[in-house]
């Protein structure tokens, strides 16, 4: 009898709060972490190849297998990244999940504060450390640019394409760019989320 009065209740403005904010926030979260790593990707897929068989066509050298390790360095920390923000979507896409079953009329189906601000903390962690690898690999890229542009004098004219920035250089710069900016967004709607769940 008290388990069926309690489900007739309408629920707690606390636990509408919840629920709003979970949905909303895990929305945004995710559909702006989609977006940009979506673009992240499909422009590391189209830069990649084309500047390994660029790589493949050099003469040598230790100068051209310096900067080609660093290149390799920053694709590779940019894929990682990528993983990490495909982890943090799964994680984003939960919360909304986890809104919708704060919002069940009993009490001992709706999930434990605990384990969301535990889930919470696990999206935030991934995002912090794909940010980290993502900014690694930024500047990484940016430097070997800077280097590039720097070991050319004005009036030099030299017949080594890979002596010049190209665009393949700066679109995965760019797609460095987007993943940080996907992993900042994933770590502002966890903070937000701690926020507004935690008081």
């Amino acid at each position: 009898m008290t388990r069926n009065s309690q489900l007739s209740q309408p629920l707690p403005p606390v636990v509408q709060k919840v629920s709003s904010n979970l949905r909303r926030w895990g929305f945004w979260g995710f559909w702006t972490q989609l977006v940009l790593g979506v673009i992240s990707t499909v422009t590391l897929l189209f830069s990649t190849p084309a500047l390994f068989q660029g790589n493949r066509a050099l003469q040598g050298g230790q100068q051209s297998s310096r900067a080609l390790q660093s290149q390799q360095f920053g694709i590779f920390c940019a894929f990682v990244a990528i993983v990490f923000l495909s982890a943090a979507l799964v994680i984003a896409y939960r919360y909304g999940k986890i809104g919708k079953r704060v919002e069940n009329r009993d009490p001992a189906m709706r999930p434990k504060k605990s384990d969301t601000l535990n889930l919470i903390r696990v999206g935030l962690i991934l995002n912090l450390i794909g940010m980290l690898l993502a900014i690694f690999g930024a500047q990484t890229l940016v430097g070997l640019a800077l280097a590039k542009l720097l070991n050319l004098a004005p009036q030099l004219i030299t017949s080594d394409p890979q002596q010049f920035v190209n665009s393949l250089d700066m679109l995965i710069i760019q797609a460095n760019t987007n993943t940080i900016a996907a992993h900042f967004a994933g770590i502002a709607t966890s903070l937000v989320l701690l926020n507004r769940i935690s008081n």
